[in-house]
């Protein structure tokens, strides 16, 4: 075989590496583009800002078709080691400086992937954030919080949190209004007035199950937990619609439970220290 064969048939080869390249990187920006499409939809997000990943990964299909040229034609691997070597210094320089970005980069594509929440939902991050998210990119995740204000988290940040999220699945939230009486107070009708106030308020909802509807449990329960030092622990389980109709309904019935225990002559628990002093004790 001549020195002619030998070079059409390494520009054969190479065409059809790359022929291949092409198609199998078709395919795969074809598969993550209705997947990134699909999961945007889920999170109400705009789908261009995660194009990149089509972009990407049709890159790296085509770096590889390169690598297999260059190793596989005698004459191009000398020269492809060489590329190949001073393109890993610079991407190793290029990576180490931009590691925070790129964690935040991939933690973004987690949250595509496993969708822990979408924009809208109402979340807790950590112990220190909570307010409902506004926008997720992919660097960092926006919520806006109940004081109106934006709180721009880092995607990382978010990864390593537990994250609270009260609209996953289901807005509806159970209120615990928990109130503490002095132990002379009337436990019953203070329990009765807890319900009643809690019934007739206009964003109290029905949460039972057709079950529990049979067997006549109540709409709004009422439980005496315990006892403190000062007082009598009482707790009301109200349900709400969603946490924002849930703060609300605490509120009121916050006030509307104090005009009735007035009225009614229940006392609310105070702090109560007694102090006994015992005549003619020796001092040591």
């Amino acid at each position: 075989m001549n020195l002619a064969d030998n070079i059409w048939n390494h520009i054969l080869f190479a065409c059809i590496v790359l022929g291949i390249a092409i198609v199998i990187g078709r395919i795969l920006r074809f598969a993550i583009g209705r997947f990134v499409k699909s999961s945007s939809r889920k999170l109400k997000v705009d789908p261009t800002k995660y194009n990149f990943l089509k972009n990407a990964v049709e890159f790296i299909v085509y770096v590889i078709a390169f690598i297999i040229i260059f190793n596989s034609i005698p004459k191009l691997k000398d020269y492809g080691t060489a590329l190949f070597a001073s393109a890993g210094v610079i991407a190793a320089i290029v990576g180490f400086a931009s590691q925070s970005a790129f964690s935040n980069i991939v933690s973004g594509i987690f949250i595509v992937i496993f969708k822990p929440f979408s924009v809208g939902d109402r979340v807790r991050v950590g112990q220190l954030y909570q307010g409902d998210v506004e926008d997720i990119t992919l660097r960092h995740t926006v919520i806006k919080d109940f004081e109106n204000r934006r709180i721009v988290i880092p995607n990382t940040v978010i990864s390593n949190e537990t994250i609270i999220n009260s609209t996953l699945e289901d807005e509806h939230i159970c209120v615990f209004l928990e109130l503490y009486i002095s132990f002379t107070s009337n436990v019953d009708n203070a329990m009765m007035i807890m319900r009643e106030e809690a019934l007739n308020h206009p964003l109290c909802c029905d949460n039972r199950t057709d079950d529990e509807k049979e067997k006549e449990e109540q709409k709004v329960d009422v439980r005496l937990i315990g006892f403190t030092d000062s007082g009598v622990h009482l707790r009301a389980y109200i349900w709400a619609r969603n946490p924002s109709e849930a703060f609300d309904i605490k509120c009121d019935l916050n006030k509307s439970i104090k005009h009735r225990f007035d009225k009614a002559g229940i006392e609310f628990a105070v702090p109560q220290r007694t102090i006994l002093i015992k005549e003619g004790q020796q001092k040591l």
